[in-house]
């Protein structure tokens, strides 16, 4: 399975304290580069929040935006610890009794101790279980989207890889025939001219002449990359990195063919493959 790095996704569900919303956003990028806005109640979480991008996602630049609207209608129960308020209070009456006339907490400063209202404690930490869930949630779809458009580039490519592989075929079917064609060529400019040379010296540098506008190895090199592409592309996960390498080798090669070019024909032949190489090019930047 190929997939893209571009993608987005949004998810959100009701917590107590509001509405929560994870929304991830993914661009191409040469590795995997997570940046997080959280509320200040969540940012403690980043560091698992990233841990569990990093296990999903191999490359892409990921903005990833928490939001919390609003808040729930007071009216829910505080859990008071019986047992940790009985220590308070034995803690006061100690102190009471040692140091006379010291003031009495109140039952808002006894509240607001740690440990004896567990309202609060337990409803942040509903919200991060909330919020961890609903990031597994979101990257889950993330990589569904991404997988989508993965789908799509992989399709691209494959159609613009059959046509230059129809390319280097028709180039290597011309080739004989061009060949012969220049051969011809030479012979009757030399009769043209009316001049006497040696038969063993003209062979030599017709020889020398074929030689450098051969462009067989640059072919074979050109559908062994071809094949290439097409395994890589169907073996799938994270590949962008060696497709974009292949696209190079193939470029390089088409260059090669150009320069080589000893007819009209071959160089339209160079010039369409090199458009179509930058073309896969294009989409295999947006490939992880």
């Amino acid at each position: 399975m190929i997939h893209s790095m571009t993608a987005f996704a949004r998810e959100s569900v009701a917590t107590d304290q509001g509405l929560l919303t994870v929304e991830l956003r993914s661009v191409n990028h040469r590795y995997l580069d997570c940046t997080f806005k959280l509320p200040d109640a969540l940012k403690g979480l980043e560091p698992r929040l990233r841990e569990t991008a990093a296990t999903a996602l191999a490359r892409g630049k990921i903005d990833c935006l928490v939001r919390l609207q609003g808040h729930a209608a007071p009216g829910g129960e505080l859990s008071i610890n019986t047992g940790q308020l009985d220590k308070l209070l034995a803690a006061t009456a100690l102190i009471n009794e040692r140091v006379p006339g010291t003031r009495p907490p109140t039952a808002l400063e006894i509240l607001q101790f740690p440990g004896v209202c567990g309202g609060e404690e337990d409803s942040q930490e509903n919200l991060q279980k909330s919020t961890e869930a609903l990031f597994r949630t979101t990257v889950d779809n993330l990589l569904a989207n991404r997988l989508r458009e993965g789908d799509k580039l992989a399709t691209l490519v494959l159609d613009r890889l059959h046509q230059v592989a129809v390319a280097v075929a028709d180039t290597r079917e011309l080739l004989p025939a061009l060949k012969q064609q220049q051969q011809n060529r030479i012979i009757a400019r030399i009769e043209e001219l009316d001049i006497e040379l040696d038969r063993n010296r003209l062979e030599q540098e017709l020889v020398h002449l074929a030689q450098k506008s051969d462009v067989d190895e640059e072919l074979d090199r050109l559908e062994a990359h071809i094949g290439e592409v097409r395994h890589t592309l169907e073996k799938g996960g994270p590949c962008g990195r060696r497709l974009d390498f292949l696209m190079q080798e193939l470029n390089r090669e088409a260059n090669t063919l150009s320069s080589k070019s000893i007819a009209s024909s071959t160089t339209q032949n160079a010039v369409e493959l090199k458009v179509l190489i930058e073309q896969m090019r294009e989409q295999i930047q947006n490939i992880e």
